[in-house]
């Protein structure tokens, strides 16, 4: 046990580990973002319906999810590249939130036959929207790493000496 966790704590220190770290903390981030929102906005009935809270909270937390995955997790700087990142960042954000209805909808569904309180049937929506994006974060990671990859090793190697030269990051 104790040469498992010595090899993840190694693991955590390489750039790969570093950045499925970043990218777990960043989905942890927009997750508490998309679950707040849908809560705020469904169980204040601001926005009326399971799938449009749905839509509303995953397009909020997309914008902090796009600055800090792009900075942070990738290290990229300077001007964003529309079709090379913020296209298909986006598009996989939508492919995201059209999973997401599902989830919603089966969420309208349990509500709807339910005479539950709404506070309730608010934890129902918000929850049906964490498992939905739990089962579609796997996915978005290999998409990604693939948007924001760095093509030369220099460039990583760049970056971590960056990092490592400054430990507050």
């Amino acid at each position: 046990m104790r040469k498992r966790l010595e090899d993840l704590i190694a693991w955590s220190k390489t750039h790969e580990g570093k950045k499925l770290i970043r990218f777990a903390s960043v989905s942890a981030i927009s997750t508490v973002v998309s679950f707040t929102t849908i809560s705020v906005v469904y169980g204040t009935k601001l926005v009326e319906g399971e799938i449009s809270s749905t839509v509303v909270g995953n397009m909020v937390a997309t914008i902090p999810s796009y600055y800090l995955n792009r900075t942070w997790t990738w290290g990229k700087k300077g001007r964003s590249h529309f079709r090379g990142e913020i296209l298909p960042f986006w598009l996989m954000a939508v492919l995201g939130t059209t999973f997401s209805i599902f989830g919603a909808t089966l969420a309208g569904h349990v509500v709807s036959t339910h005479n539950w309180h709404h506070l309730v049937n608010t934890a129902i929506v918000a929850f049906a929207n964490l498992i939905s994006f739990g089962i579609f974060w796997v996915l978005k990671l290999k998409v990604f790493n693939r948007i924001f990859h760095v093509d030369e090793l220099a460039e990583i190697d760049e970056h971590l000496v960056a990092e490592e030269a400054n430990p507050t990051n």
